[in-house]
């Protein structure tokens, strides 16, 4: 067993990604393929399904072929992908439409006219969901298909989510998993789909269009003669249900042990603990992702991450946007800066959908507040890293997080000074942890799980914890930012109320 080897195949909104895992989380090969997001209208975001399967078999046969591992040793592929979102196909297994994507905003029109009604809509979405729902979540979607697109609703089968729409055209099998059931939205506590939701949205016609809910770590079909010879596996190679994104990356960052932080510092910034049970306060803010194993991750998002540090590149600095050592440069620009960036604060609420924490505002946007003649360059790209960082700290305030164990992933993380930033605003040691695809890993951790090689998950996210670099509080790093991290509340108070 312990040569066994498993693929992960973690599909983003705009990148999918593959990557071969042995039994201790070692990554022996990735792909990646980068997919083109569809906006034919303000607010809409769509991925076409024909471009994404593409992709899946591309990383897929490219990860197969350039690691050149003996084929024989793949036991199973597992699944992750950007949540929520509408997939449509039909009887025959085509795509009805194009796919929409978590972040797509067509149904807050719909929303709002539910809230005028009902004050409490959304408080009632958030006591059985645990979760401010997004626009994109497919409930609101499909009220907004049988109202806008009743022809197409017509022709649907099956309505289903990124992962499941690609295990199917992987394996011919219908299915979903908890992780996606329960923030349709569902019920986190009964952790699978609610009824009541549903008919709080008037899609009851549309329930059986819902596909089954399997466990994410179960196999529930096997790879079909067209998809294994495109990759260059064997016919029937098991393909486990899968997880969502962010229950992946949590099982693959080794973050799955109750009362362990996981925070990604990514496109997306968002702060979470693993419990084990449903966490439904603080009342109407954040989010509450069902996880397999019994756990649930109670999550904080200010939805813009790394995001903000691209547009500084492009805005600010287009002459170093382009060159690989951009990083390094702007890294010895900030060093050059005192903390506090003289004065300078930045709110990164960059995202054109708001913010859903440290309060719900989809108006919220991004802003400098005390800019002066004196702030240069490098002070801008100091305040930008540090609005980023007080953002993450406002997060683990709101949790009110009395843990000890720090786990930071994504992109962020790679920069030191950034981590060490973090580390000092918490007060705790932040764990950086080993490797870089933490989505791919868990979900080859779940085909690893359904094929026997772990007795439960808990188990296989325990035994790729541990490695990585560990950062320490620096007193004198956290006394010289908390007057800006004073500063920044005050003017995150003056936007938002």
């Amino acid at each position: 067993m312990s040569d066994h080897l498993y693929i992960g195949l973690d599909a983003g909104t705009s990148l999918t990604k593959a990557a071969i895992f042995d039994l201790a989380g070692n990554q022996l090969a990735e792909a990646q393929h980068r997919t083109t997001v569809l906006r034919p209208h303000p607010g809409w975001s769509e991925l076409d399904p024909a471009e994404a399967w593409k992709a899946a078999l591309d990383v897929l046969g490219r990860v197969v072929r350039e690691s050149g591992v003996d084929a024989s040793r793949i036991r199973g592929i597992g699944l992750s992908a950007a949540m929520v979102g509408a997939w449509l196909i039909d009887a025959d297994g085509q795509a009805v439409r194009h796919g929409i994507t978590w972040e797509d905003s067509r149904a807050q029109a719909l929303i709002g006219d539910r809230v005028a009604r009902d004050p409490q809509f959304m408080s009632r979405i958030f006591a059985s969901s645990g979760s401010v729902m997004q626009q994109g979540c497919t409930l609101p979607l499909l009220a907004w298909l049988a109202r806008h697109e009743p022809a197409t609703l017509a022709r649907t089968r099956h309505v289903l989510g990124y992962k499941d729409f690609l295990r199917f055209r992987l394996t011919g099998t219908i299915a979903t998993d908890r992780t996606e059931a329960s923030v349709l939205p569902g019920s986190a506590t009964a952790r699978t789909r609610s009824d009541a939701m549903i008919a709080l949205f008037g899609v009851e016609n549309a329930a059986d269009l819902l596909p089954p809910v399997a466990e994410s770590e179960s196999f529930v079909g096997g790879l079909t003669s067209e998809a294994a010879q495109a990759i260059g596996l064997p016919v029937g190679l098991p393909v486990a249900v899968g997880a969502g994104d962010v229950a992946a990356t949590v099982i693959g960052a080794g973050g799955l042990a109750a009362g362990t932080a996981t925070a990604v510092l990514g496109t997306t910034c968002m702060v979470g603990v693993a419990h084990d049970r449903p966490i439904f306060e603080p009342a109407d803010i954040g989010l509450l992702f069902t996880l397999p194993g019994e756990r649930w991750y109670r999550a904080m998002v200010n939805v813009a991450g790394t995001l903000n540090l691209d547009w500084a590149f492009n805005a600010l600095a287009p002459d170093l946007a382009s060159r690989p050592e951009r990083f390094a440069m702007m890294t010895e620009m900030i060093r050059a800066v005192p903390a506090g960036a003289h004065g300078l604060v930045y709110l990164p609420y960059l995202s054109e959908s708001g913010i859903i924490a440290p309060k719900v505002d989809h108006a919220a946007r991004a802003q400098f507040s005390g800019l002066s003649p004196r702030h240069d360059r490098a002070c801008l790209f100091r305040a930008v890293l540090e609005g980023v960082a007080f953002a993450m700290r406002d997060l683990f305030d709101l949790l009110a997080f009395d843990g000890d164990r720090v786990l930071l992933t994504g992109g962020g993380a790679q920069n030191p000074d950034w981590v060490q930033m973090i580390c000092d605003l918490i007060g705790q040691p932040v764990e950086v942890p080993e490797g870089s695809q933490f989505g791919a890993r868990g979900a080859a951790l779940l085909a690893a799980t359904a094929d026997g090689a772990f007795e439960t998950i808990n188990v296989a996210s325990a035994a790729i914890a541990g490695r990585g670099r560990t950062y320490v509080p620096d007193p004198q790093g956290t006394a010289a930012l908390e007057p800006a991290f004073a500063r920044y509340i005050a003017a995150r108070d003056r936007l938002l109320g």
